[in-house]
């Protein structure tokens, strides 16, 4: 189950480009899932550890990846470490849920997400862990926790 925390946690990494940079390992492209994410968020296609081939951009290395690729492999292959997913755009969000589905990964989150409209997840703010399956009631949570109060009323 994905647990999202909106804002700031003591425990999050804000940056994950940074992070990946001096954590990430070279191998960790060449798994299926890796493959997959490279091909659709980055339109590459990776060659060998640590080399990547796109048509625009010629070869390169997993540290050249966009933020979204890189938060997405280091959630896979760090989970318990809380990333902070506002590194991601929405395309990334289908592999988010997917990387949560068979595990619990807690997320911190920044901004509004679109999730679609099929999903679940669990809203970890103030000790609530109310799950979530409406992108309205989401949308609608997310604005609580990252603007406060301070407009309503």
């Amino acid at each position: 189950m994905l647990k999202i925390y909106f804002g700031k946690h003591q425990d999050e990494i804000y940056n994950t480009a940074m992070y990946y940079a001096n954590q990430y390992d070279k191998e960790w492209i060449m798994d299926d899932f890796a493959r997959k994410i490279i091909r659709d968020i980055d339109d590459s296609e990776v060659i060998a550890p640590d080399v990547i081939k796109n048509n625009i951009f010629g070869t390169f290395g997993s540290t050249e990846l966009s933020a979204g690729v890189k938060t997405l492999l280091l959630m896979k292959n760090l989970p318990k470490m809380i990333f902070n997913i506002s590194n991601c755009g929405d395309n990334c969000a289908k592999y988010i849920l997917e990387l949560a589905e068979n595990r619990d990964i807690k997320v911190t989150l920044h901004h509004f997400m679109n999730f679609g409209n099929d999903f679940a997840v669990k809203v970890i703010n103030e000790g609530k862990r109310k799950v979530i399956t409406d992108p309205v009631e989401l949308l609608m949570l997310s604005h609580h926790y990252l603007r406060g109060n301070d407009n309503e009323g």
